[in-house]
């Protein structure tokens, strides 16, 4: 099982330990959201592998991991969107944010997460290991959809498309 980066609540680097060791201790670590949307402006999704040590089966974003000790967070980014849906595509840090969720399975994710945008309208390639399947929705749609069924996404799906969200309003608002 690969290491994580420990962090404090400011993304200062303290330490690294093992991830799963991580998930079973809810300590905080590093982490990153990627979101791709095609050209229509609809954003991809990827329903998690029933293989997955935790949210198995559920909706998300199109990925999300951790980088490695040594490794910079945009490029492991873009490592786990091509291991994870066989594509690679430019990629624009947004924001970053920190939530902490406990699993009915007893780990919990604490993570400072690093949020990624990029476009893409190429061949998608997944890795069944990783993803079960994948579609392109509408963020109204979506909106929708987590507003009646928020139990067929992750939890950290939930709220960092609702940080998503805000940041397009305020930066909208912003630059109006």
């Amino acid at each position: 099982m690969p290491e994580v980066i420990l962090v404090d609540e400011n993304d200062f680097p303290i330490g690294k330990m093992e991830k799963m060791e991580v998930h079973e201790k809810g300590l905080l670590h590093r982490a990153f959201s990627v979101f791709i949307y095609n050209k229509k402006g609809e954003m991809l999704l990827q329903q998690r592998a029933s293989n997955k040590y935790h949210s198995p089966n559920l909706w998300s974003n199109a990925c999300c991991s951790h980088p490695t000790p040594g490794e910079n967070t945009i490029d492991a980014a873009h490592r786990r969107l091509k291991e994870e849906l066989g594509f690679d595509t430019e990629l624009t840090p947004l924001f970053q944010f920190t939530y902490k969720i406990n699993f009915d399975n007893g780990l919990t994710e604490y993570e400072y997460d690093h949020v990624f945008i990029g476009t893409y309208d190429g061949e998608i390639n997944p890795d069944h290991n990783e993803v079960k399947d994948y579609c392109f929705m509408k963020q109204d749609a979506i909106r929708e959809s987590l507003d009646q069924y928020q139990n067929k996404y992750s939890s950290w799906f939930y709220i960092a498309f609702k940080k998503l969200e805000s940041h397009f309003t305020n930066t909208h608002l912003v630059n109006a």
